[in-house]
């Protein structure tokens, strides 16, 4: 088992204990070799790294700016959301660390199997209920249970919010959360075995004058299939996904109603400033192309065609001659 990182305080004070003597190398080599005994507690199981821990808290960071701009505008109220913590711990002592009386969405993330969980702190679900109902988000002591029509009501809030989740998710896989069941009292919960692990998402939310907690408790079942993904190897890595046909069809349609300037250049010349500035009304300019040579069409600032002058329909007009090859700056 791999020893302990020192910090550079630890660092400092044993140069500076084997600099005054109060500590020999030969004693900091012994204790070294002294066999070092950590606990471990099997219930509480370890199974994700750091490094998978810290993609997890990426892509919920970036929900979290999804989730602030989602509710700002349903509630018409201040809102803000951050991430407070990203832990790893037993199912039971998830469900033991929220109240009796909460809201808790319990939806499916296909194409990942099982079930995830988004508990709201009663402060924030009643002012959210009371906003969304016409009140000014001041809450009232959490009733037994929610009301059809508030059920209804919070249910297409939530619903709504999964598309955030789906975007902060993209990047890693394409899911399509949906709402299963709401439910207001944990212990009703048997989703998974008690001992069974779960990364607990934690944001801090502040809507108008009330403040609270909302937690996403994802088991490490649904995780297992794309642990591999959580990983600083894929996020480094430039894969880039191939676009759709349709999306290929709606870049292309907007590419072909994009404007471009097009100019049929006559020639071109040099003359001096001295020349220019003296130029009168009625002077000619001997350009370096003659009356029978080619016009060169520009589109943009790049030549891409030959043509020839003439009129069509009592306006000047050129007709089209040959394309140029490569048609980029080399061309000139």
């Amino acid at each position: 088992m791999a020893g302990d990182v020192l910090s550079q305080n630890e660092i400092d004070a044993l140069l500076s204990a084997i600099s005054t003597g109060e500590m020999s190398a030969e004693e900091m080599k012994k204790e070294e070799e002294t066999k070092k005994v950590k606990a471990y507690d099997f219930k509480r199981a370890l199974r994700f790294s750091k490094d998978q821990i810290r993609s997890l808290t990426r892509i919920h960071e970036n929900f979290a700016r999804l989730l602030t701009t989602y509710f700002s505008g349903q509630l018409r109220s201040y809102v803000q959301i951050n991430v407070a913590s990203v832990d790893q711990i037993p199912f039971e002592e998830f469900i033991r660390s929220i109240p009796n009386m909460t809201l808790i969405n319990i939806f499916e993330v296909p194409p990942l199997e099982g079930n995830v969980l988004m508990e709201v702190n009663p402060n924030v679900a009643f002012a959210m209920l009371d906003l969304l109902m016409g009140g000014t988000g001041e809450t009232a002591a959490p009733k037994e249970a929610l009301t059809e029509i508030e059920t209804k009501i919070m249910t297409n809030l939530f619903e709504r919010s999964f598309d955030n989740l789906r975007e902060a998710w993209s990047s890693m896989i394409d899911i399509d959360p949906y709402l299963t069941e709401m439910e207001v009292n944990p212990q009703f919960l048997q989703m998974i075995s008690p001992n069974e692990t779960v990364v607990v998402i934690s944001f801090n939310i502040v809507i108008g004058e009330s403040s609270g907690m909302i937690n996403i408790c994802i088991p490490h079942i649904v995780l297992e299939p794309i642990e591999p993904n959580l990983s600083v190897r894929y996020w480094m890595q430039s894969n880039k996904k191939e676009p759709t046909p349709e999306q290929s069809e709606a870049l292309e349609s907007q590419l072909r109603q994009a404007q471009l300037p097009v100019a049929a250049e006559l020639g071109q010349t040099t003359i001096s400033i001295h020349e220019f500035l003296n130029l009168q009304h009625g002077d000619l300019i001997a350009l370096n192309k003659g009356v029978d040579e080619p016009l060169t069409v520009r589109v943009g600032h790049l030549p891409k065609f030959t043509a020839q002058p003439g009129q069509m329909r009592k306006r000047m007009a050129v007709q089209i001659i040959e394309t140029l090859n490569g048609g980029d700056e080399h061309d000139e």
